[in-house]
C-alpha cells in the first residue's frame, strides 16, 4: 500500500516548473495522495523574467501530472498573506475531499531586493520576505491545524525552511531571519499539536536546482545568462560534501517521509538536505 493512501495533501507555493512543490506533488501523488495545489500566480513566481520558460503551464500542468498519477487534484491561487484566500482554499479542500491531512509550507518570496547588506536593506523587501515567508506559514498552519483539530486528524504540517535558517549569511538577513523564525515557529507549534499527535517539522534545503535560483544567472543589465547560471551552481555544488546541489527530488523523497505513518515519532524537527553542507 502506498505511504500516502487516502491522504489530502495542500502545497502552497507548486506552480513552478522546477521548484520544490512540483516535486513533491508528483512524490505525494505516486503514494497515493489526493492534492490540493495553490500558488500566488497561475505559472508560479518568476525569478528573472527574462529567463525563457517555454510553454510551462503552472499549476494546472502540475493538477494534470497528478491526475495522469490517477489522484484528484484541485488548484487554488492563494497568496498565503492573506488569511482570507487561505479560509477559502481550505474550505474548498474540505468541500471537494472531506478532509485535510498534510499540509506543506512551501511558498515562499522570490530573491530581490532583499539581496543587500542590512544598512541598504529596503524596509519594504525586508517587510515582504518576513510577511510570505514565515507570517504566510503561520497563517496557512494556523488554518491547517484548526481544521485538523476539529476533525480529529492526525495529521501533518511539513514547513520548507533552509540553511539559512540554521546558519547567517551575508546580504541574505531578511531570508535568513524568516527562515530562523519558521524553524523556532515549527518547534513552539510541534509542542502545541503533539497531544493530537499532529506533526510539525521543517525541512532544511541547502543550495538546489531550483526555479529560486535562475537569478544566478542574471546580468547586472537584468538579462539572463545560461552559461553564467551554470557556473554558479558548479560553483556551488564544489563546496557541497556530496559534490553536487540538491535537486526538487531530493528534498521531496523527505516530504513524502514526514508526511507518512513511518515519520509518526518524529516531530519538531528541521531536517538538513544539503548534502553535508551543514551538518547541524
Amino acid at each position: 500500500m502506498a505511504r500516502l493512501e487516502g491522504k489530502v495533501a495542500m502545497i502552497t507555493g507548486s506552480g513552478g516548473e522546477h521548484g520544490f512543490g512540483r516535486a513533491i506533488a508528483r512524490r505525494f501523488a505516486a503514494e497515493g495522495a489526493d492534492l490540493v495545489l495553490t500558488d500566488v500566480a497561475p505559472t508560479g513566481t518568476r525569478v528573472v523574467p527574462a529567463k525563457p520558460t517555454g510553454s510551462w503551464g503552472g499549476l494546472e500542468a502540475v493538477a494534470a501530472e497528478v491526475r495522469q498519477a490517477g489522484r484528484r487534484a484541485l488548484t487554488a491561487l492563494v497568496d498565503v498573506r492573506s488569511a482570507a484566500q487561505i479560509a477559502t482554499a481550505v474550505e474548498r479542500a474540505i468541500a471537494e475531499f472531506g478532509r485535510l491531512d498534510i499540509l506543506v509550507n512551501n511558498a515562499a518570496a522570490p530573491p530581490g531586493a532583499d539581496r543587500v547588506p542590512v544598512a541598504e536593506l529596503p524596509e519594504e523587501a525586508w517587510d515582504l520576505v518576513l510577511d510570505v515567508n514565515l507570517k504566510g506559514s503561520f497563517l496557512c498552519a494556523r488554518a491547517a491545524a484548526a481544521t485538523m483539530l476539529r476533525d480529529g486528524v492526525r495529521g501533518r504540517i511539513i514547513n520548507m525552511a533552509s540553511n539559512c535558517g540554521k546558519m547567517g549569511y551575508a546580504a541574505l538577513a531578511a531570508y535568513c531571519a524568516s527562515k530562523f523564525g519558521l524553524i523556532g515557529f515549527t518547534q513552539s507549534l510541534a509542542m502545541e499539536l503533539a497531544p493530537a499527535g499532529i506533526t510539525v517539522n521543517a525541512i532544511c534545503p541547502g543550495s538546489a536546482d531550483t526555479d529560486r535560483l535562475d537569478y544566478l544567472g542574471r546580468r547586472p543589465d537584468g538579462s539572463y545568462d545560461a552559461a553564467l547560471h551554470a557556473e554558479e551552481l558548479r560553483r556551488r555544488a564544489a563546496a557541497i560534501p556530496l559534490g553536487r546541489v540538491a535537486t526538487p527530488e531530493d528534498v521531496a523523497e523527505v516530504a513524502a517521509f514526514l508526511a507518512g505513518d513511518g515519520a509518526a515519532y518524529v516531530t519538531g524537527q528541521a531536517i538538513n538536505v544539503a548534502g553535508g553542507a551543514i551538518m547541524h
